[in-house]
Parts: structure tokens; sequence; C-alpha cells
């Protein structure tokens, strides 16, 4: 129930997904459960854990419980006084959806003397569709619950059914859960946030539950337009033999619009510190002098010529950089020497940590330099690469990183993380992907 309560949020059928995630049997089998613990509610009705020396050693769904409302025995109204779920199964329903079967243990206080065990079964038909307004929602059909008292001071189970409701059908609306994370706008930089957003209900098969999304980036709060990608997605279908539990699918087009939205930002906007001073250069080019009596230190400030671009390939990916770098001298004020366009090539390394993507740039691997504009004259590639390589080989890379050091976040459900993550960039059927297997990990309560 989290997963498809996690991808409520408004659908956009316009656009073309970049992203998308199964959801494989095995992690939905995992979902069910967490740790174990059981809870009461106070007099108050609120939620409250039960201390670790009194947790029962049977398993309850993860984060599958809600706070009750205010509850007293008052006007003969009946107290909660603890809720323990003790049986939850989903079964996959290709085509349609999901059959939630939930058993609920409650202890209930008539009165203050008395008390008794109650058992709530619920069944119900959950399917996720698209209604007129673009939203999604979770519709829930031929719901029955039905509630049994029992005996906890004999070893058997009265079946005497003092209540059973008959089926209806309920809709959930998409802003009022908490778990809708897809809908958050995760920071990249400070200036820069991503948002992911689903195009259409989740596809139910036999090998699990399938949703494309579209990714959307916002600079200082205004979205960003991106480029039209010119190779449709589409999710690959899973390995049958992967023992993970959820896989992730990244398109060449998501990345590149990642740097396209950081370029927006302003993040490839750099100012690179070098060993080189006016004097030094002077040294190598003679009309230095002219311009410069005293020695000055030398700065290298980059602009974006192009936008950057990602090329994912069988088991690799590079990141390419189309800059023009302004050299400049001062203080106070600083004055353009020269300018020269460099075009950089360097390996991606793609790791995942808790439910973030590491990005990080590797050392360049091919890196191409040409003179835009001189106040000192005509001046041999050579010896461009000779004054400036140097620094950019070390310095670009390592601003790059710093850029990224935060992660990218990964569209994920409440409360879980993942674990043993095999990162792969796979090509399939004609289109290249990066694919992450995962397992899925319980975040505790207090985390």
């Amino acid at each position: 129930l989290s997963i498809l309560l996690s991808i409520l949020v408004p659908a956009h059928p316009t656009r073309s997904p970049d992203c998308g995630g199964i959801l494989n049997p095995s992690g939905l089998r995992y979902c069910k459960w967490g740790p174990c613990s059981s809870h009461v509610v106070s007099r108050e009705g609120r939620w409250q854990d039960l201390q670790p020396n009194t947790i029962t050693s049977h398993h309850r769904p993860a984060h599958f419980h809600h706070p009750l409302p205010r509850a007293s025995n008052e006007g003969g109204r009946n107290y909660v006084s603890s809720v323990k779920v003790t049986d939850l199964s989903l079964l996959l329903i290709p085509d349609a959806g999901l059959r939630l079967s939930i058993d609920v243990d409650l202890a209930v206080t008539p009165t203050a003397s008395t008390s008794k065990a109650v058992r709530l079964s619920i069944v119900a038909d959950l399917h996720v569709e698209m209604n007129p307004t673009g939203n999604l929602e979770v519709v829930t059909s031929a719901c029955k619950p039905t509630v049994e008292e029992t005996r906890s001071s004999e070893e058997t189970r009265s079946s005497e059914q003092i209540r059973s409701t008959p089926s209806h059908h309920h809709r959930s609306p998409p802003s009022d859960h908490p778990s809708a994370h897809f809908a958050a706008q995760f920071p990249i930089t400070p200036s820069c946030q991503v948002q992911y957003l689903p195009l259409a209900a989740p596809v139910i098969s036999e090998q699990g539950i399938t949703i494309s999304l579209q990714t959307t980036f916002q600079v200082a709060g205004v979205e960003v337009p991106l480029p039209v990608s010119p190779v449709p997605f589409s999710m690959p279908e899973p390995a049958s033999s992967s023992p993970s539990h959820l896989t992730l699918a990244f398109s060449e087009h998501f990345y590149s619009s990642l740097f396209f939205a950081l370029e927006m930002a302003g993040a490839f906007n750099m100012s690179i510190p070098s060993a080189l001073t006016t004097a030094t250069m002077a040294q190598k080019i003679t009309q230095m002098g002219s311009l410069f009596q005293d020695d000055f230190p030398v700065i290298l400030q980059t602009e974006v010529r192009s936008s950057p671009r990602v090329v994912l390939e069988e088991g690799q990916a590079a990141l390419k950089l189309f800059l023009t770098i302004h050299i400049k001298a001062g203080p106070p004020a600083f004055q353009s020497i020269l300018s020269v366009n460099v075009d950089i090539s360097a390996g991606l390394l793609l790791s995942v940590a808790d439910t973030k993507m590491k990005i990080s740039a590797a050392a360049i691997e091919d890196i191409e330099i040409s003179l835009a504009a001189s106040d000192v004259g005509p001046i041999p590639a050579t010896l461009l690469e000779e004054l400036f390589l140097p620094t950019i080989r070390e310095e670009i890379p390592a601003q790059v990183n710093a850029i990224l050091s935060e992660g990218v976040a990964l569209p994920h459900i409440s409360g879980f993380t993942y674990t043993n993550v095999n990162v792969m960039i796979h090509k399939v059927r004609n289109k290249v992907f990066e694919l992450l297997p995962a397992l899925l990990g319980v975040k505790r309560r207090w985390e």
C-alpha cells in the first residue's frame, strides 16, 4: 500500500519519461515486513512505541500504521488501548491492481475495569488510476472489513462475528498522504532542485509494478525548460534471475538534463586559482610585460560555451564539457588577458548511498584547447597547453565534484533505503540505460 501511496502526485501525460522503476514481487513481499514492534495508544490518543523488552516476536508491516483519533470510553464509546498488525499480504493482480489482506489485533476497553481482544480483518482490491484533473489516486474496491471477538485467556479463538461491513469503493486523494515523496523537490545545489513526476498510472504485471517518471528541475524556484529527448524512453524488462527487490532505470537524456539544469544555475561559472603570475607568463609571452609592470596573480574564469552532454555507452559513462576560459590578472580589478575554448571529456563514476545517487568526475581523458581571443597577440596551441592544461586537468574535475558532492536524490519510498546497489550501464533494444538493481532496507523510525 505504501508503494502505491508514494506515487500519488500530479501527472503530466503530455511529457515523455526519462526514468522509471520496477518493484519486483520480491520487493513487494519485503515491503510487507519490518522490524518487530508493537504499539499502544495513550489515553490522549497518542501513538506510542513499547519499550524494547516488551516488543513481541511477531513482525509487523513496515510503517503500516497511523495515529488513531482521540478516543475515550466516555459516553459509552469503546477505547482502543493497543494495536498489533498480525498478518498482511499483498497479491499482484496483473493488469488490475493489488489485493490487500490485513489482520489487526485490537485491545478494546469498553469500561475502565474490563477489556476484550478483537480481531479486525480487511480484504480490499486496490488499483491506481488517473482522474480527470490529471492526478493519480488509489481506488479501493470490494473492501470488506470484519470484526471478531477473541478470548485471549483461552488458547482458542471464538468464531463469533460481531460485525460485517458491506463492500464499498473509496478514493484516496493524492495530496493527503505523507508518503508522496515523488512530489517533493530534492536539492542538488542550494539553487537547483530535482522532482520526479509520474506520467500515468503504474502498470501491474507478473513482473511487478512498473512506473515511468518525468524528471523536472527547478532553478531558484522556476522550472527549467528541458530539451526534448531524441530517443523515446521505455522501461527495460527486469532480468528474471535478478535477486533485486527494485530496479531503477535512467536514460542518457536524464543525465544531460541534470547537467543542463546545473548550467542554468550557473554551477559551471567557476573561478579557478592558478600558480601563474603575470611575471611568469611574461617569460613565455613577451607582450605581457607591456601590460603589467608589476607582478599580479592570474586566475581562470570559466563559462559554458555549449550545453554539457552525458554519453552512456555499454559499461561506462562520460561527461563532455564545452567551456570558454578567460585568463585574467589582477587585482584590484581583474583584467582579461586572453580567452581559450576548451573541450573536455571525463569519465563519470556512479554509485548509490542511502537514497542518493553519487556522481563524480574521474580524471580528464581527452581535452582540446584553442585560442578564442587575445590582448597579447597570437599564441600557439602548444604554449596554451603548457601554460594552462596542468591547472585545467587538476581543477575542473575537482570543482565539478564539489558541485555534485551532495548527490542527487533518487525516487524512493518513505522509510526505505537502497542497499547492495549494482550500478550497470547496459544497452537494451538500441538504447542505453543506467540500471540500478537494488535491495530495500528499512530505516528506523527515529532516523
